[in-house]
């Protein structure tokens, strides 16, 4: 995604109050998966992480809403703060790590989306939640469906 894309982006989900707040983009046409996870544009990356060996997820918890399954993904401090070019992959891991079966296409997308975006637009957020029933997407469509393609968050 092109940095004046990400810039309509992030200025478009900074008017709503939170990831997924609001309705959600359904007729989003599908796009095919992609890793490219962007960097928000304002926000320089550091040289050096400052959170290197400091977890950034606290732990992952299953739920259940009206949908279905719903896994709760709770930051530590470090995982709202790290802004490292690499951090996001680290914090994936560490998902995958504790719930290897939320390994696929569509929650790694809704991670990033949260990761990326919704840290800046809801940095208070006590979970990012990832719901392995919403349609895979890719990336963009995601981001565009403010991190919940499929519908509004549960």
């Amino acid at each position: 995604m092109r940095m004046g894309t990400v810039a309509a982006v992030l200025a478009a989900m900074s008017l709503v109050t939170g990831c997924g707040a609001g309705s959600a983009t359904e007729s989003a046409p599908p796009t095919a998966t992609t890793t490219a996870k962007p960097l928000p544009p304002t926000t320089p990356a550091p040289a050096v992480d400052h959170y290197a060996g400091a977890p950034l997820i606290d732990h992952v918890t299953w739920t259940q809403t009206d949908k279905g399954d719903q896994l709760q993904v709770i930051p530590t401090p470090a995982g709202r703060a790290d802004t490292f070019p690499t951090a996001g992959d680290r914090a994936w891991s560490e998902v995958i790590a504790a719930e290897p079966s939320a390994d696929t296409p569509g929650m790694h997308d809704q991670f990033f989306c949260h990761w990326v975006y919704a840290r800046l637009v809801q940095p208070d957020k006590p979970s990012w939640n990832l719901e392995p029933w919403r349609p895979n997407v890719g990336y963009q469509a995601t981001v565009a469906a403010q991190c919940n393609p499929g519908g509004a968050e549960e």
